[in-house]
């Protein structure tokens, strides 16, 4: 009796599983039918999964447009990568100081990180200090320290994974050996911390990806050409929200790929973060789960 009720409840639970990741997907699937939907046939009767025609115009258009794409494009690359390595660096470095009990400090520290979770200054206090105290306008820097760098939750995780889920042990075992704190950290903490440090990378680089407000607060039309992905996709909004609510111009909205070419952009976007995650989704589940536990 109790393994046919476990049977049914397991099959209950893929059911739903199932459905979930329908629905998850089915938004996706969407934006590629989209950006492979003619724009007239997208302007006139909406998004469909069965479009009455197909087109392949707003991809040539992104082929034509490359130079300034492809510029967007590596800078995304670049700001993402960098933003993602100097995170780990440092959210691992702090997050093992962190994880010392006897560091003196440390509850102090720890209140001061976790208050920066609950409570920040706001954006036009954060806008003047990073514009005339650290000169960042205009600067790829405005791309890559605000906001992202490092978070206090990402800290948290690692601390609670180097206090609780590396045997203390292997420190005390290192140290007699001779091995300098830096040492410790970098031969024995850091290697049995590839969960955590993988999930953090990804979550992180997932919002450096995703990211289009920092380009938006601290780049302006004289620095285009740090403009990043995303930038480039919320300036076409624009534009098109623009043209839209100015009919004077003179501009006939049909005979600009404006539709389909946010869509093909968002493809291919999100295209380097699918082929990504499935190397890292391994270690996102333990990362989150054991870096969670509260010593």
């Amino acid at each position: 009796m109790l393994q046919k009720s476990k049977r049914g409840w397991n099959v209950a639970a893929n059911i739903v599983m199932c459905v979930l990741s329908f629905l998850a997907l089915a938004p996706f699937v969407l934006l590629v039918i989209a950006s492979f939907t003619d724009e007239q046939v997208a302007l006139t009767q909406g998004y469909s999964y069965f479009p009455a025609k197909l087109s392949l115009a707003a991809y040539e258009y992104i082929a034509a447009q490359w130079e300034m794409l492809g510029r967007a494009y590596l800078m995304t690359i670049v700001i993402t990568a960098a933003g993602t390595v100097l995170s780990i660096i440092m959210t691992a470095l702090l997050g093992y100081v962190l994880s010392e009990r006897n560091l003196p400090g440390r509850k102090v520290l720890n209140l001061y990180i976790v208050f920066t979770m609950l409570f920040n200054g706001g954006l036009v206090p954060t806008y003047i200090m990073y514009v005339n105290t650290f000169h960042l306008k205009d600067t790829p820097l405005g791309l890559l320290i605000p906001n992202l760098l490092m978070g206090g939750f990402n800290v948290m995780l690692v601390r609670n994974y180097f206090e609780n889920s590396v045997p203390r042990d292997l420190y005390e075992s290192a140290r007699i050996d001779g091995a300098s704190e830096f040492q410790t950290f970098y031969k024995i903490a850091l290697p049995l911390a590839t969960p955590i440090l993988a999930t953090v990378g990804l979550m992180t680089g997932l919002a450096y990806w995703n990211d289009w407000q920092n380009g938006l607060y601290y780049l302006s039309k004289k620095s285009a050409q740090y403009y990043t992905i995303q930038n480039i996709l919320n300036n076409i909004n624009e534009n098109i929200a623009f043209l839209a609510q100015n009919a004077s111009v003179g501009v006939n909205l049909s005979d600009l790929p404006t539709t389909t070419v946010r869509m093909a952009i968002a493809v291919v976007g999100v295209l380097p973060i699918l082929i990504i995650y499935p190397f890292f989704q391994k270690y996102f589940a333990k990362g989150i789960t054991m870096g969670a536990v509260k010593g």
